[in-house]
């Protein structure tokens, strides 16, 4: 059984994708300093709680497991505070992966899939969105995520690092057999606060931006479920172990849903009202970000399976629903 270490692995999407690793014959080996985490241990391996910018704690952590390959999803995550607290967001997400791939560079793993994100595109020119359009970010967040993917293709060229950057679009929903989900604190994602105003957890849900030359008025995304993030994640490690070359992938449906949709959804799910009150734009909110999947539906042999945004609604809302019965969070991220 092959290891792998798993950065940010307490987090929403590094949880998910432990599970899928393990389902999938690898050991995924958890590394985190819970500073913002969820889960407190792992079902699927063991979990070492160490920065990534520690760099002997890395090194401990490398010589003790051995692992074949790394999926770094360790950063801070939430675009506002990245722009009222840039250095936070360099030193963290920047200087924290630079400092890991150092440590693994000594170690001499050389496979690397990296949770980057569609922040690295900015405000879209074309939709959807493929690997080829322009990366001009608007906030620190994504920029600090572009960086880190030029990091890793000079990486490459001086040291032979192999990566898989994955870009991936809205995660939403949570595990079907709902052992983890997805609750933030603060909670920033429009199907957890429907969800929660749906069931009385707060009075409205706030939706901001009403007058986007969409359909509705309210802003378009593509919302992916995050056990087809996983999934992702699984193959690109398998793509690298085989041999594959490096390259960047969009992980999305194609498809686009409004805020209004959302809202939508969360009622049928439910069976409840979803009040609502209007906010202005958040500065740098694009009308529209829909993926282009395709390349990673070919060369992956990946696409998104639980797509419909029903679908992807009724995971999380049973994941609440169990949250609310226990008064416990199992596995949140």
């Amino acid at each position: 059984m092959k290891r792998v270490l798993v950065t940010g692995a307490a987090g929403y999407v590094g949880s998910h994708t432990c599970k899928a690793l393990a389902r999938s014959g690898f050991e995924p080996i958890g590394l985190d300093n819970l500073e913002r985490a969820g889960v407190r241990e792992l079902s699927w391996g063991p979990l070492e709680v160490v920065d990534i910018a520690d760099f002997k704690g890395v090194t401990r952590v490398l010589e003790k497991y051995r692992p074949a390959a790394v999926v770094h999803f360790a950063a801070y995550a939430y675009v506002g505070e990245s722009v009222s607290n840039p250095l936070d967001y360099y030193r963290n997400n920047l200087c924290g992966s630079i400092a890991l791939l150092d440590a693994l560079r000594a170690a001499r793993v050389g496979n690397f899939v990296f949770s980057s994100s569609c922040a690295t595109y900015g405000i879209p020119q074309i939709v959807p969105i493929d690997e080829d359009h322009p990366q001009k970010p608007v906030n620190p967040y994504g920029s600090s995520k572009l960086m880190v993917e030029q990091v890793l293709r000079d990486f490459e060229l001086a040291y032979g690092t192999r990566s898989v950057s994955l870009r991936y679009f809205n995660a939403a929903g949570a595990d079907p057999e709902g052992e983890i989900g997805e609750c933030h604190d603060p909670e920033t994602h429009a199907i957890p606060l429907a969800i929660r105003t749906a069931q009385g957890e707060q009075e409205t849900f706030e939706i901001f931006g009403t007058d986007y030359p969409t359909p509705d008025g309210t802003a378009i995304r593509d919302y992916v479920h995050v056990m087809d993030l996983a999934r992702a994640h699984v193959r690109a490690l398998e793509h690298l172990l085989d041999g594959g070359s490096s390259a960047a992938f969009n992980l999305g449906t194609g498809v686009g849903h409004s805020v209004r949709e959302v809202v939508t959804a969360v009622e049928a799910v439910t069976g409840r009202c979803v009040k609502t009150s209007s906010a202005p734009r958040r500065d740098g909110d694009p009308p529209v970000l829909i993926a282009n999947p395709e390349r990673a539906n070919k060369v992956l042999k990946w696409t998104a399976e639980i797509a419909g945004l029903t679908d992807i609604v009724r995971t999380a809302v049973e994941w609440h629903r169990k949250w609310r019965l226990t008064r416990a969070v199992p596995g949140e991220g």
